[in-house]
């Protein structure tokens, strides 16, 4: 019941997260650009936004980086003990740590002035999402099969 209880509440607050990344972002590479670099020059624009400060990236990029490591050494931690693929638990493991780097390192050296990081930042976003949403999935099952 621990684990299930933890899954389900870091899992709420994982999702909450990637709400709050599309109120921000729109989830497209323009939106991140935006978000980091600002649009002052884009006179068009419904919403007015300025670069990011080196400290306002260097807090996001810490923060983020030392909390995610966290949640995915706890789900590494309980996939351990999972039956599955001995392949796939190695993936799911490893994986969510150098898309943490490349996204939030991508982030950095996007405001750095590497744009087209932007695009390593949204693939590198969207496979981690992906990586936890499965490795969720198979504790859960895994859960509810100890229940059965």
């Amino acid at each position: 019941m621990l684990v299930g209880f933890f899954i389900v509440t870091l899992s709420f607050g994982y999702y909450t997260g990637l709400r709050f990344v599309n109120e921000n972002t729109n989830n497209t590479t323009q939106g991140i650009e935006e978000h980091y670099l600002g649009n002052e020059d884009n006179e068009d624009a419904e919403v007015m936004r300025f670069k990011k400060s080196e400290k306002e990236i260097i807090t996001t990029v810490h923060n983020h980086v030392i909390s995610m490591s966290l949640i995915f050494l706890a789900l590494g931690g309980i996939l351990l003990i999972t039956s599955i693929n001995p392949v796939l638990k190695k993936c799911l493991i490893v994986e969510p740590f150098i898309s943490i780097i490349l996204t939030f390192g991508g982030i950095w050296l996007m405001w750095s002035g590497v744009l087209w990081f932007k695009y390593i930042v949204i693939c590198s976003g969207i496979l981690l999402t992906i990586t936890y949403t499965t490795s969720v999935v198979i504790i859960l099952l895994q859960l509810l099969k100890q229940f059965k």
